[in-house]
């Protein structure tokens, strides 16, 4: 993993805008008889290939060191809508099955003191706050309906997605190689985000968890034996907080994700750290966030997960002053942090001058060699195409202007 050793280099958090011909070659596509497996033709597979091209050297035109495919691999599938970075999974796993089980609209459950469970997504505590917002169409955060079905776990785990991600890590090393850039990263769930869905197999959540540990471990060795950073996509370890109802202790909490942590670290044993980067989000939904847990609680536990690199929301309004967090937090010897200096959360673009100062700000407090500038969360699906490629130039524009202040 590359540090900013003579200037401030540039990454963002995963998903880019997809181009109009790719989105409409995906929506031709078919699916097998389990609903949510897409099947491919050689002309896709061209097409995708292109498109990886192209958005690897429109990211280095943009000013951005660390690219990636723009999870371009990861496309949706009409039976499980929520979001690629998660949905991708269940393409590319056995032992699953589509039911009447839906984590989005699930019956709510309850915690109690030591015994923290997670309630339905529905149930979150912002979305009950702020229940009329989100069911007003007319308010921008609207929820709707997604999927009327999600996978459930019927059988034994196995990762399955073997060709899907050789094909993903041949696209990403043509187009660095193409674009003459020496370092590029793939994003993979956590074992911890990856069980939020429906197990009628394993006996014990924890069960459930160690086995996407398993599963996935696979995902992650094949991206760092081809010599690619893997980044470990995990909201959970944030976005559980508002998921739990009432609201636990921060210790019960804490205890409560240790095991996501573990089973994350089981999975990435002997994969080199400098080869692995963590993004820790607050889930990236564009409502109100008024229950986020504060970073201070946070850091630590993110801190003990075995990557070289640490990325997190930094400049949405609910998160952009945790940056003192660093001023009492030692960042381990060898580590960088990637955090979000631009948002994925309004459509302002951010002058360079700004960029530039909440870079500095963090190059104050943990050193210049161990930031990399990045956007808070992914930028596709959430604003519109031309806004992405603006925050990403004003990203590098402002990575520019903090290096010549900095080096």
């Amino acid at each position: 993993m590359r540090h900013s050793t003579d200037r401030i280099l540039t990454s963002h958090a995963g998903s880019l805008p997809r181009t109009p011909e790719l989105i409409a070659a995906n929506e031709a596509r078919t699916f097998s008889d389990d609903g949510f497996t897409l099947t491919s033709t050689p002309e896709f597979e061209k097409l995708r290939a292109d498109a990886v091209a192209d958005i690897v050297a429109r990211q280095k035109a943009a000013g951005i060191d660390v690219p990636n495919d723009g999870e371009y691999g990861k496309a949706m599938s009409n039976a499980v809508d929520y979001g690629a970075w998660w949905t991708y999974s269940f393409q590319r796993t056995a032992g699953l099955e589509l039911t009447e089980f839906n984590p989005i609209d699930s019956e709510p459950v309850r915690s109690e003191p030591g015994n923290v469970r997670l309630t339905s997504f529905a149930d979150r505590r912002d979305w009950t706050r702020f229940a009329e917002a989100y069911q007003d169409p007319t308010s921008g955060i609207a929820l709707g309906k997604n999927a009327t079905a999600f996978p459930t776990c019927t059988a034994p785990l196995s990762y399955t997605g073997q060709d899907a991600l050789q094909t993903d890590i041949a696209n990403l090393k043509q187009a660095l190689a193409a674009s003459d850039l020496s370092e590029g990263f793939i994003t993979a769930l956590s074992p911890g985000s990856a069980s939020r869905i429906g197990n009628r197999y394993y006996e014990t959540e924890e069960e459930f968890i160690w086995a996407w540990a398993d599963v996935l471990r696979e995902e992650y060795k094949a991206i760092t034996d081809a010599g690619l950073v893997v980044q470990i996509d995990d909201p959970s370890i944030a976005e559980n907080w508002d998921q739990v109802n009432p609201e636990p202790t921060v210790e019960d909490y804490l205890a409560f994700t240790r095991i996501r942590v573990e089973a994350l670290n089981h999975a990435l044993r002997g994969i080199p750290e400098e080869q692995v980067r963590f993004h820790l989000c607050w889930g990236s939904w564009h409502g109100p966030h008024t229950t986020d847990l504060e970073m201070k609680h946070l850091v630590n536990t993110m801190l003990s997960i075995n990557a070289g690199g640490y990325s997190f929301e930094a400049a949405n309004a609910r998160h952009e002053h945790e940056w003192t967090v660093w001023q009492d937090t030692k960042l381990p010897e060898g580590k960088v942090i990637i955090p979000g200096i631009v948002s994925h959360a309004t459509n302002v673009v951010e002058h360079p001058e700004l960029v530039a100062q909440r870079i500095e700000r963090f190059a104050t407090v943990v050193g210049r060699e161990n930031v990399i500038a990045s956007t808070d969360c992914g930028l596709g699906g959430r604003i519109h195409p031309q806004i992405a490629v603006a925050k990403l130039e004003t990203l590098g524009e402002g990575a520019r202007i903090a290096s010549e202040r900095l080096y």
